[in-house]
């Protein structure tokens, strides 16, 4: 056995690290911080504004607010009279995409809103938006119709729609602002998977998924937003300005079907 190969034998030491792209090796005498990276499994996607060649094993999609507050009959949406249907435009997508991408080893992290019972890490100005009068039914709020607490952690309110339902190695992230990012765990667990390119999917286009792809954009990440894979209750002029946006400033913009032809073409090679 050859000295690089004895180092990874589980007999005489162990992995610290997810090791997806970057773990150490330990063994009694020796840790290895110089553990070789896999090799490139390059892709090239038809986008826009131009066309992008990106590495699966440097990929993540990210999912955000796939959740039944705002995608459910029940939720806090439909409870203050608001339409979740449009929101639940991304499901069908979602379904056909992300079992390819599972399939290519690109992990799937699913953010949501999960605040904590006593939003003790939750200011005014973010509880005003879910109860801008101050009276209703608000963030951590039971909902008439279940119980459930409105947008907090372990609460149907806050789980994903059954037809999207997590899938075992898949990861979890609760968010506590419009942005995933913001006093999260996102960032840490992208780098620690060694992902350096994003698929934005989820809701609403123009408010949570559009500012986690610029906060991702500005931590130098490469962001492709999965068009048919988002949605919003917005008006329309909403939708047309993010994706403006994002093609102008931010990154590029995509549809799964783009991903899965991609996908088929490597897969065909």
């Amino acid at each position: 056995m050859k000295a690089s190969e004895k180092k990874r034998d589980a007999t005489t030491g162990g992995q610290l690290g997810l090791g997806h792209q970057f773990a150490w090796w330990a063994t009694e005498s020796e840790v290895n911080m110089a553990m070789p990276a896999p090799a490139p499994a390059p892709i090239t996607i038809s986008c826009a504004p131009q066309n992008v060649t990106l590495d699966l094993k440097r990929t993540a999609i990210v999912v955000i607010d796939m959740q039944n507050d705002f995608c459910a009959p029940g939720g806090w949406v439909d409870h203050i009279g608001g339409d979740f249907r449009p929101d639940r435009k991304p499901i069908e997508p979602l379904q056909k995409l992300l079992p390819p991408l599972r399939r290519s080893g690109v992990p799937v992290i699913w953010v949501n809103w999960g605040n904590r019972p006593d939003l003790a890490n939750m200011p005014p100005n973010q509880i005003h938006l879910y109860k801008p009068t101050g009276i209703g039914v608000g963030l951590g709020d039971p909902l008439p119709s279940s119980g459930a607490h409105v947008l907090e952690k372990d609460s149907w309110a806050a789980a994903v729609v059954d037809e999207l339902a997590p899938e075992n190695g898949d990861f979890n992230v609760d968010k506590y602002r419009i942005s995933g990012f913001w006093d999260t765990q996102l960032d840490s667990i992208l780098r620690n998977l060694g992902i350096r390119s994003i698929f934005f999917a989820g809701v609403n286009t123009d408010q949570c998924v559009l500012h986690s792809l610029t906060d991702a954009n500005f931590l130098g990440y490469g962001c492709l937003l999965v068009e048919d894979c988002c949605a919003t209750t917005s008006p329309d002029f909403c939708t047309e300005a993010t994706i403006w946006n994002v093609k102008k400033c931010f990154g590029f913009v995509t549809n799964s079907e783009n991903i899965m032809s991609a996908l088929d073409q490597r897969t065909a090679g």
